[in-house]
């Protein structure tokens, strides 16, 4: 109780009266009604039973108290509350300091500067050693550069940019993104509708396209970040924005068109971390071996994810993943049964992923094991939304591909109205 007293956000075991629930933890199950064998009295109490249960946690903000409506009248008192309590009005314009670190960018910087126009109130660019137009084309767009000596670590690189930002949030890009005119235009009215609690948003990344455009892969980031909280940057290479409180979840999409050919720079940095006996945190032999598979190198890329896998540390996501590229390199070397057994290995963290179901799918199907296969492809159908929680979503195993697998199943079963269903 006395740590309550104290303005802020805590995780708590109840909550009453005035609760904000995210969409995605009514579509879990949460509810008010009563659970028929708890005798606690109270829909309140039954929320939060249900909660726990399905591991949702609870949290309770102290900064202000809460100004319940019941009625339209008690509307009439809402600006005097805010006022009262210094809450800015939520149709204040967000001042937003556009962060990011370069090099040698000169084709893409322009597209993606142009794309942050009425968004970005200040421009930071980092120059880690550009030898072409790059700041010339940045201070164009009224940008304020800076050089910084690059020392094969992305995260030092983008704490000094974000260490001269001035505005109230920041937002970080790299120079290959752009914000899609459609997303342009719901991020100038999210400006204006930041919640004052809020120090976090997290948007949509989309990676990987269709022919038509559509993204094939995504995954969510902290794209926009309040200033005043200080939040840092961790990893030399696929570093991470390491942030905490309230956040709040926008589908706006930053679009990642790549212009440049991809390198292995990122490998070659690892290369030099284990060369000089560096450590390597999970996370990092996570990333490594990711770097591995991505240039062919599958023995070693086995070795790693095995190495990290064997640690039963790191984020659940980079667990589940994991498992499934290696069996992915195990199907390179043509060896099936540890390709089963690395996607079933996943099955120990949580539940099935949309991304295994369809790995086993298909590993079945070639084996002409037509009801396994099923099994599995109809599981994908059934398991809702994808994680919203940063994790890369392969977008067809959760959405069409099941589907039209379970069409090819049905159809090689000789079940031609289950396949047209």
């Amino acid at each position: 109780m006395a740590q309550l007293r104290q303005p802020g956000v805590y995780e708590v075991g109840g909550l009453g009266a005035c609760t904000l629930i995210r969409r995605s933890a009514l579509e879990k199950g949460v509810r008010f009604e009563r659970i028929r064998n708890l005798s606690l009295w109270g829909e309140d109490r039954h929320f939060c039973v249900r909660a726990a249960a399905l591991g949702i946690p609870l949290f309770v903000d102290t900064r202000n108290p809460a100004f319940h409506i019941y009625r339209d009248s008690d509307l009439e008192g809402a600006d005097r509350y805010m006022r009262e309590h210094h809450i800015a009005p939520f149709d204040r314009e967000t001042g937003i300091s556009l962060c990011m670190i370069v090099r040698d960018e000169e084709q893409s910087l322009a597209r993606c500067l142009s794309s942050v126009e009425g968004i970005a109130d200040e421009i930071i660019i980092v120059d880690t050693g550009s030898t072409d137009r790059t700041k010339e084309i940045a201070k164009s767009f009224g940008a304020k550069v800076y050089d910084f000596k690059w020392v094969d670590d992305f995260a030092a690189a983008r704490n000094y940019s974000f260490s001269k930002a001035t505005k109230e949030f920041i937002l970080w890009l790299d120079a290959d993104d752009v914000i899609e005119e459609a997303d342009r235009e719901k991020f100038l009215l999210l400006k204006k509708m930041i919640p004052p609690h809020v120090d976090s948003v997290m948007m949509n990344y989309h990676l990987a396209f269709q022919s038509d455009g559509t993204p094939t892969f995504t995954v969510r980031r902290n794209r926009l970040v309040r200033r005043s909280r200080g939040f840092r940057w961790i990893g030399a290479v696929h570093e991470y924005l390491d942030v905490q409180g309230p956040r709040m979840n926008s589908d706006i999409a930053i679009t990642h068109r790549k212009m440049k050919p991809y390198t292995d720079r990122n490998l070659q940095i690892y290369r030099r971390k284990k060369e000089k006996g560096e450590p390597f945190d999970p996370r990092d032999m996570y990333y490594f071996a990711n770097e591995l598979r991505d240039h062919g190198h599958y023995d070693e890329a086995i070795a790693q994810y095995e190495a990290f896998l064997d640690t039963g540390l790191g984020w659940v996501e980079d667990r589940i993943a994991a498992c499934y590229k290696l069996s992915d390199c195990y199907g390179a070397k043509k060896d099936k049964s540890a390709q089963f057994k690395a996607l079933f290995r996943s099955l120990e963290f949580d539940r099935p992923r949309a991304e295994v179901c369809c790995r086993l799918g298909w590993l079945f199907l070639e084996d002409t094991k037509l009801p396994q296969a099923v099994f599995w492809y109809d599981l994908a159908t059934r398991l809702g939304n994808p994680p919203e929680n940063g994790a890369m979503v392969e977008r067809a195993t959760w959405t069409w591909l099941p589907w039209l697998q379970l069409c090819v199943c049905y159809d090689r079963l000789g079940d031609r109205e289950k396949a047209f269903e």
